[in-house]
């Protein structure tokens, strides 16, 4: 996607996490998640395994949602949202295409997924990243996220952060 960041303007919506969409946006989400991880351009073997490794068919109701977001037609990015407890969420697959980034998305999929939470009757939200995904690490904070004590053992877990939610 190339569309200038000023421009976009999202709509982000349910989708099947088994569709060619979704299929797409979580192929580049991991691509980019093992480039970064192994400091180099990941082989498609590795972007296959890490797929296998940890898929995402659990973001399904009734315990899951799978969440597109578009800009001008095109899918722009993604998130998922599973049911932890009945009182908890977990956030997964947050992910904004490169060329999308810097116009607000990855708080308006944040916010889509902490919508489909309450929607799944969590009270609060939970997620985990790495330490290298600086950048995920500050949106949380800027978005009412804090910092936790590890609640799942996640290969690459690092840091884990949750967030209460209201209304």
């Amino acid at each position: 996607m190339t569309t200038a960041p000023s421009a976009l303007s999202w709509d982000i919506a349910p989708a099947a996490v088994d569709s060619a969409e979704a299929a797409a946006v979580l192929r580049a989400y991991t691509t980019e998640m093992a480039d970064r991880y192994y400091g180099r351009p990941a082989t498609a073997a590795e972007v296959d395994a890490a797929l296998a490794e940890d898929p995402s068919d659990d973001l399904v109701p009734p315990h899951g949602v799978f969440l597109l977001a578009r800009s001008g037609g095109r899918v722009a990015g993604c998130v998922g949202v599973r049911r932890l407890d009945a009182a908890t969420a977990e956030v997964k697959r947050l992910f904004v295409h490169p060329g999308a980034r810097g116009a607000g998305g990855g708080a308006r999929l944040l916010a889509g997924a902490e919508a489909a939470a309450r929607g799944l009757g969590a009270r609060a939200v939970r997620l985990d990243t790495r330490h290298d995904l600086v950048e995920a690490r500050a949106l949380y904070a800027r978005e009412g996220y804090a910092e936790i004590a590890p609640y799942n053992a996640g290969p690459y877990a690092e840091h884990w952060f949750e967030k209460r939610l209201t209304g």
